[in-house]
């Protein structure tokens, strides 16, 4: 907790769009609060003035970060340079551990007042990669909050104070909880970073037409799209057959509530379908070789959060060179079937109890506890 008389002035960072959604929910806790930092478009909604596009920062996978590293580089020392300049009470990163992490040690390793705080939000997966990492987060953070009360301990036992506030995406999503349907959407979500996208779109392309041509004529192909994304997915099914819907992705919720079956990236979308009981295929395809570090440092069975929560497949998931249309297709087949769809919503009711803590909405645990 961070008491003072005057405001506070807070450096918040998010890198990507679930990080984005939250790091506004927290701003608009803290009215009275000064935020400067990096966001997308709900942070600027809620205020913030970004000192570069979020966008530079959206990129995932080994590989994929060393492709942008000069990038990434600019945009790590820019960012040290504002927060030495703005001299912030408290450093708020979220999520984007390996931008975060830089920015705090730079900051750090320059000289900093001591009154200045560094918290971070989103535990890394040390359940999923080992431990060590949660001895390094002790060494740079000061505070971090955790989604999960199981995620406490790993980082607690190296001195680091840890707060469990509950999934922000359990937050007001009871609302658009679906009831079974005989519906016709099929919804695709090709992920919110530009290098997911450019490795699902065309692998979507061909489970549509594969779709179309095998008789299923009257589904509908409806496709969420972010900011980040948005115009080069328009100009890529220019040239598709059939041409799925694009929607904004600030009326995902409302699709999700009305779709049949899902596609989807993995990431914070499917642990979204889980909480509204919507049926889904994960899949992901990753550079070559980060797909066989994955394979070879990863200490869980799955990819999906829902999976992992409840220690069991309940998704089924795509991954690598599973991530194809005949897989897809095969699996779309399969949920059409009414025993198949009966379990796997069974499963979903089954999950609800771990996505909430304590019923409070995680952006008023992180405000309050900042705040007091």
């Amino acid at each position: 907790m961070t008491n003072t008389k005057k405001n506070l002035k807070i450096f918040i960072i998010a890198g990507e769009v679930s990080g984005d959604v939250l790091g506004a929910k927290i701003m608009h806790e803290m009215p009275k609060v000064e935020f400067v930092g990096i966001g997308g478009a709900n942070m600027i909604e809620a205020g913030l003035h970004p000192i570069f596009p979020m966008s530079d920062l959206s990129v995932m996978g080994i590989v994929e970060v060393l492709a942008h590293a000069k990038t990434l580089k600019q945009r790590i020392n820019q960012t040290i340079a504002e927060i030495l300049k703005e001299k912030p009470d408290i450093v708020l990163t979220i999520d984007s551990p390996g931008f975060a992490k830089s920015v705090v040690q730079g900051v750090k390793k320059q000289g900093i007042s001591k009154r200045t705080k560094f918290y971070h939000v989103v535990a890394p997966q040390v359940w999923a990669w080992g431990e060590k990492r949660a001895k390094k987060y002790a060494k740079i953070f000061d505070k971090l909050y955790a989604f999960f009360d199981f995620e406490i301990p790993y980082f607690t036992k190296y001195g680091l104070k840890t707060i469990a506030v509950g999934h922000p995406i359990a937050d007001g999503l009871d609302k658009y909880k679906s009831n079974e349907k005989s519906g016709k959407i099929i919804t695709f979500v090709p992920g919110s970073r530009m290098s997911e996208v450019k490795k699902l779109l065309p692998v979507f392309k061909r489970t549509i037409d594969m779709i179309y041509r095998n008789g299923y004529q009257d589904y509908k192909f409806v496709i969420p799209v972010v900011e980040t994304t948005e115009n080069y997915i328009k100009n890529q099914i220019q040239n598709w057959n059939i041409k799925p819907q694009l929607i904004p992705a600030n009326q995902r919720y409302d699709l999700y509530a009305n779709t049949y079956i899902a596609v989807v990236a993995s990431g914070t979308v499917s642990a979204e379908l889980a909480i509204m009981h919507i049926p889904a295929i994960v899949v992901y395809k990753m550079n070559p070789i980060t797909s066989l570090l994955a394979h070879i440092l990863l200490r869980v069975k799955w990819a999906s959060l829902v999976n992992i929560l409840m220690n069991k497949t309940i998704y089924p998931e795509l991954l690598g060179k599973h991530a194809n249309e005949n897989e897809i297709i095969n699996w779309l087949q399969q949920l059409t079937l009414p025993m198949v769809r009966k379990q796997m919503l069974a499963d979903l009711k089954s999950a609800d109890k771990k996505w909430v803590y304590n019923g409070k909405k995680p952006a008023t645990c992180i405000a309050k506890d900042i705040i007091g």
